[in-house]
């Protein structure tokens, strides 16, 4: 028996079902390669969900946590506070775009992070509710999924949920969404439901990430900053998996040239290691008394050393202009191959930078969605050596996320596996109709 079937057994028996996995077991990574207990190779277009931006190991990460690891591991900041958080807290307050002065605190998740950010929102503001978008994924804690605009698999059975969060269209306009519509929705939500002049915060994700990879359109981004000014509102931007150079710019909200007033960070800010970070306007981050904030393991020194470490990386290989150039080459080559007879399964290809995904649908014409076709190009590209993740709250999204770093050699194999992915599936698809 090959040890991935005995981890598996022993998976079943020991880990709760509940934990959606893949029946890939790692065993070594580098870079955008992973290979499992059985040797196999793969490359990883799904980068531990946009964790690792700058691949897997680096060798700066590693160095800067190795050394961090010989003078201690943990202190608790609140117990023992260390120049390493203070100096990632300058470089995110000088990086994040916030008005005027601002200041950080680390905690260890992007559900974490977001909680923070409502909770700042609520004592700066004295306010109660909080607005967030259908297909929206802001954690699965029990405020986060109260956020979270997507019902299967984060939401089902698991509430009652918060109270006082409202949700609104997202504009997303392959489906027939507009800038228009949700300002309208939401308009209506001020006149039906909540009174502006209670509403804490607006969340939104700059790019939809489980919502199936969606930007929001930038006229809907700065039309939002101009409500909540209007309003008092807070904006807060889910940064989560669009930041950190992931969609060509530090953070995706840039492309809209706005600022938020909270900005929540996590998966790709360390490298791998467990790190967020809620950064803010300094008037709202001070908002709250002092012990309101913080955690026993918020800000560990291992993470912290290798967030640092990543800012350094992302600066010196200028990975927002990577990112940039990989999503220029994964588009021309997606459209390339929807362009190809038989592939009308191809409904969208879309994304930011090299934040990019594929909508699968029956008929291009109504755009009725495909998961099984997309669950058929997942398995059949996992097959080949490749790892891509599927999204959407339909579940017939495949996003790519390939590591910043990646070469363009292995670029261009993960690319050469995917079309024949496609073409397979699409393929056997067709036959078996």
């Amino acid at each position: 028996m090959a040890r991935a079937e005995q981890l598996r057994e022993r998976q079943l028996a020991a880990v709760p079902k509940g934990v959606g996995t893949r029946s890939i077991y790692a065993e070594r990574a580098q870079n955008a390669h992973l290979w499992d207990v059985d040797g196999k190779r793969f490359i990883d277009f799904a980068a531990g969900i946009a964790v690792l931006n700058t691949g897997h190991r680096h060798p700066k990460v590693m160095a800067a946590v190795n050394e961090q690891a010989a003078n201690f591991t943990h202190t608790c900041f609140h117990v023992a506070p260390f120049e390493g958080y203070l100096r990632l807290a300058e470089r995110l307050n000088a990086l994040v775009p916030v008005p005027g002065p601002a200041k950080t605190m680390l905690v260890s998740t992007g559900a974490e992070a977001v909680e923070n950010a409502v909770k700042i929102a609520r004592i700066a503001t004295g306010r109660s509710s909080v607005i967030a978008f259908s297909g929206a994924f802001h954690g699965r804690t029990m405020m986060g999924m109260a956020l979270t605009g997507k019902v299967h698999p984060y939401k089902h059975g698991f509430g009652p949920f918060p109270s006082e969060v409202y949700h609104v269209p997202f504009p997303n306009e392959y489906h027939g969404g507009s800038t228009q519509a949700s300002m309208a929705a939401l308009q209506s939500l001020f006149r039906s439901d909540v009174d502006p002049g209670q509403v804490a915060a607006i969340v939104v994700e700059p790019v939809q990430g489980e919502g199936g990879f969606v930007p929001a359109p930038l006229d809907f981004l700065v039309d939002l900053r101009a409500l909540c000014d209007e309003h008092g509102i807070v904006l807060i931007a889910d940064e989560v998996q669009a930041g950190m150079a992931r969609t060509g710019k530090m953070f995706g909200i840039e492309h809209a040239g706005i600022k938020a007033d909270i900005v929540t960070l996590a998966k790709g800010i360390a490298g791998g290691f467990p790190l967020s970070a809620a950064v803010g306007r300094a008037d709202l981050m001070d908002a709250a008394h002092i012990g309101g904030l913080g955690g026993t393991y918020a800000g560990n020194p291992l993470s912290v050393a290798a967030a640092n470490a990543v800012l350094d990386v992302i600066e010196e290989e200028n990975l927002c202009q990577r990112a940039a150039d990989i999503g220029s080459q994964i588009s021309d080559r997606l459209r390339a191959i929807a362009a190809q007879p038989g592939m009308e399964s191809i409904g969208d290809i879309r994304g930011v930078g090299a934040m990019l995904a594929i909508e699968l649908v029956k008929d291009r014409e109504e755009r009725s969605p495909d998961p099984a076709l997309a669950a058929a190009i997942i398995a059949e590209a996992e097959q080949r050596g490749l790892i891509i993740l599927i999204c959407g709250t339909r579940a017939n999204v495949i996003r790519l996320l390939p590591p910043l770093t990646v070469s363009d050699e292995t670029l261009g194999e993960a690319l050469d596996i995917l079309e024949a992915s496609l073409s397979a599936a699409i393929s056997a698809h067709a036959n078996a109709a």
